[in-house]
């Protein structure tokens, strides 16, 4: 019997681990199959049958992912057998792609003693359901402040995942597959999750104390930002609720306020103000879009010194009032269905699907390449 960070994540080594994955409406693809395929490595590589794995959905119906194509569950839940593992697989839009029926399950798998999981987006129904109060909790980091202003009980982070008592809860892309791999080493031993890492091409497995993102990422990429500047950003983005004045910010990293202001203007091409306020309206518009907090609860988590303030800036610098901004996100977006003759069959191709579905949803969608 192993034991996660002397924990209750504690499975048999010597049996099956038998693994559940509830998917949700526009669960994205890439978290799934990061998560299974480190599974089926692990059987073929030991030929043993470590783990196994099944699909599930509300009604055993297909779940279409965010891409467009379409997956057919094992099992729906009220059919689902008994798992040591359930993981709840999210995707774009994940405040409209639950119900209550699945929060009522999950709730009910948890008082069975059933270990829980998401990935991607997943954790925010976990949240939702009052199953991660006092769990460190990872999840996709544009989802990150929505749950962390939505369910204060949840100790949310940045990292890639988190391992916590009888949670394991994941952020998107591939880092699901280091969750799953760092589970293994800890029921396993490091052989088997290494060789699985050579399997699949990943120079290393990252573990808990990995970010999912970190500041200036683009800018370091090609050596165009210096660490004071880092360092700054940092400061800025963990104090949006109470902005730092800009000669305190300069005491902090050791330097004086003329050289920030030339080191924004350099690399940035704004004065650090400028830049301050737009990490505080990106901010205030994930809180619009994404959550049920009232705009002078917003504009107070984004630190306007007042709701009208917090109206000018947000209209003069995103183009639209707060108000109508959250109208808009959460205006119901039914499309007209196209006529087509009797017995005609209709293709959408599932790029032209996925991307008509992206315009509409309100979770994602702040950070634009151009």
């Amino acid at each position: 019997m192993v034991t996660a960070s002397g924990s209750t994540l504690a499975f048999d080594a010597k049996s099956t681990t038998k693994v559940g994955f509830l998917l949700l409406d526009h669960f994205t693809m890439i978290s799934l199959a990061s998560s299974i395929e480190p599974l089926r490595m692990a059987n073929q590589l030991s030929a043993e049958e470590l783990y196994s794995w099944s699909l599930i959905s509300e009604n055993g119906q297909p779940v279409t992912a965010s891409d467009g194509l379409s997956l057919t569950p094992d099992f729906s839940m009220e059919d689902s057998t008994s798992f040591d593992l359930i993981v709840v697989a999210g995707g774009v839009d994940i405040t409209r792609t639950f119900n209550a029926k699945q929060v009522s399950w999950l709730m009910r798998q948890s008082r069975k003693g059933v270990r829980l999981g998401g990935i991607c987006t997943g954790a925010y129904v976990l949240a939702y359901a009052g199953l991660l109060n006092g769990y460190q909790c990872s999840v996709h980091w544009e989802c990150l402040t929505a749950l962390q202003e939505t369910f204060p009980k949840v100790n949310c982070n940045n990292k890639l995942f988190s391992i916590d008592k009888d949670r394991l809860t994941s952020s998107g892309g591939s880092a699901p597959m280091d969750m799953f791999l760092n589970m293994m080493t800890k029921q396993h031993g490091p052989k088997l999750s290494n060789a699985i890492s050579d399997m699949f091409i990943c120079d290393r497995i990252r573990n808990e104390s990995d970010q999912q993102r970190m500041p200036m990422r683009q800018f370091n990429s090609i050596g165009m930002c210096t660490p004071k500047l880092v360092d700054v950003i940092e400061l800025m983005e963990n104090n949006l609720e109470e902005p730092i004045e800009l000669d305190e910010l300069a005491t902090f990293v050791d330097v004086s306020r003329r050289q920030i202001e030339r080191m924004f203007h350099r690399h940035l091409d704004c004065s650090p103000s400028r830049y301050y306020l737009r990490l505080r309206l990106e901010r205030a518009r994930k809180l619009l879009k994404q959550s049920n907090m009232s705009i002078v609860e917003i504009s107070m988590a984004c630190g306007f010194i007042s709701t009208p303030h917090f109206s000018r800036c947000y209209r003069k610098h995103i183009g639209v009032s707060p108000r109508d901004e959250r109208k808009t996100a959460w205006k119901a977006e039914v499309a007209d269905a196209p006529s087509v003759e009797k017995g005609a069959i209709l293709y959408i191709p599932h790029a032209q699907d996925a991307l008509s579905h992206s315009h509409t949803e309100p979770s994602y969608g702040s950070v634009a390449v151009l």
